[in-house]
């Protein structure tokens, strides 16, 4: 049985209360970058960087975050598909980076971007923000901006689905 939590104006409202956040706590810095992790991080990604752009007119760049290679389950997974990392040309050293990505469950994925945003450069500050923070962590991290916190069981699966890529904006329980 399927359960929707969140509807397309839920992740609307959301999306724009993150954004809200972001600029608040950029109290007037330049330098943001928003990294999406894929799939559909990067596409929310896109949409938080139009938001925070209307509210405070301010070259915001945008960017793509592959993690695959440093996830410490390759191993188990090797089947998944790498998607090209892209970064602002001005790059991340200096900036604070916004990781975005659309469900927080174990900590894991967002283990892999830190690493791999090493790799990349030094930002002055990393921020994370989250459509769905699920719970259920394996490791310290949090996420900075949430735009639900939706308790579930382990055994559940929450389903996230955005226009860009399904058709819809929708966020469900199975």
């Amino acid at each position: 049985m399927t359960r929707t939590v969140l509807t397309k104006p839920d992740i609307d409202r959301a999306l724009k209360r993150i954004a809200h956040e972001i600029v608040e706590s950029q109290r007037g810095r330049d330098g943001l970058v928003f990294l999406g992790i894929p799939t559909r991080g990067v596409f929310l990604a896109q949409r938080l960087a139009r938001l925070v752009a209307d509210i405070e007119p301010q070259d915001v760049g945008v960017g793509t975050l592959d993690v695959t290679m440093y996830r410490d389950d390759l191993a188990t997974q090797s089947t998944r598909a790498t998607v090209a990392t892209e970064i602002p040309a001005s790059g991340i050293d200096g900036c604070t980076v916004i990781l975005v990505d659309d469900v927080l469950f174990s900590g894991r994925t967002v283990r892999a971007a830190l690493d791999a945003i090493t790799a990349l450069g030094r930002p002055d500050v990393v921020r994370f923000a989250v459509l769905v923070d699920r719970g259920h962590r394996e490791l310290p991290i949090r996420a900075d901006f949430v735009g639900k916190n939706l308790p579930t069981s382990t055994s559940e699966r929450v389903n996230v689905s955005i226009a860009e890529v399904d058709d819809r904006d929708e966020v469900s329980i199975a």
